[in-house]
């Protein structure tokens, strides 16, 4: 199984409009951030993880010319406000949307032409929306475990397929929830930024909930311009070891990952 890194930043991306910041100046091109997004392949079977502000330049860069499903993590927008630009994706059938009860609805509260009849014209995503009520998926030939994590005061949801788990915009994860992940080897994890954050990990909390999931790599994701990549991979690698590894993830990052 492949997992491609599509963003690794977060709601501003990096740069930021506006900021002279050291990072949204780096030359570095890992410090070019899209919003966070994951491109998963298996076989035939290719699953998107999250419809971000920046989909349409995501898809262009990965080269992605079909989607089998997209898994929705939650509603805010930069996780969702490229849904529109899935439509070319979806003429020859519907492209499975699934999600939680209340991201489900707030895809039909803002995308609400897709799903009443409208004039011939202008076009649409031809989506069918799907509540994954916490249960497992089956798509093509992945079996995939939803894993309730806590964003601030919202239950939202990260994703476990076998070895590998992506988790974002999370602050807290129940105690419920490591035991889904247990066993897991690969992971991508937020780590908003070093300083505390209300409704993200920091860097710090990220390092101790992956070293509480037991991953041997970890990837860190959602970073902000607090973040230069060349000087917290520096600072990561002084703390890994033979056994475990943790470094930044990066746009167009690829990752095997042994089912």
């Amino acid at each position: 199984m492949k997992i491609t890194v599509l963003g690794s930043g977060t709601s501003h991306g990096v740069p930021v409009i506006g900021c002279d910041c050291e990072v949204c100046r780096s030359a570095d091109p890992r410090d070019k951030r899209t919003r966070s997004s994951v491109l998963i392949e298996h076989g035939e079977t290719v699953v998107l993880v999250d419809t971000g502000t920046d989909f349409r330049f995501q898809a262009l860069r990965a080269g992605i010319r079909r989607l089998d499903a997209v898994l929705m993590t939650h509603a805010h927008a930069d996780h969702l406000h490229g849904l529109d630009d899935t439509r070319s994706l979806t003429h020859a059938k519907p492209l499975p949307v699934y999600g939680s009860q209340d991201t489900l609805s707030e895809i039909r509260d803002r995308f609400d032409y897709v799903f009443t009849k409208t004039q011939i014209g202008g076009g649409k995503p031809n989506l069918l929306l799907q509540d994954h009520r916490g249960d497992r998926i089956g798509i093509g030939g992945l079996t995939i475990t939803p894993v309730p994590v806590k964003h601030g005061d919202l239950t939202i949801f990260g994703y476990r397929i076998g070895n590998f788990a992506y988790i974002t915009d999370c602050s807290g994860i129940p105690r419920e929830s490591f035991e889904l992940l247990e066993g897991v080897k690969i992971l991508i994890i937020n780590a908003l930024r070093y300083r505390s954050h209300a409704t993200h990990f920091t860097v710090e909390q990220a390092i101790e909930a992956s070293k509480k999931i037991g991953a041997r790599e970890v990837w860190l994701t959602h970073l902000c311009h607090d973040v230069s990549h060349k000087k917290l991979t520096e600072e990561l690698n002084l703390r890994n070891s033979d056994t475990s590894r943790i470094l930044p993830s990066y746009d167009g990052l690829e990752i095997i990952v042994d089912m």
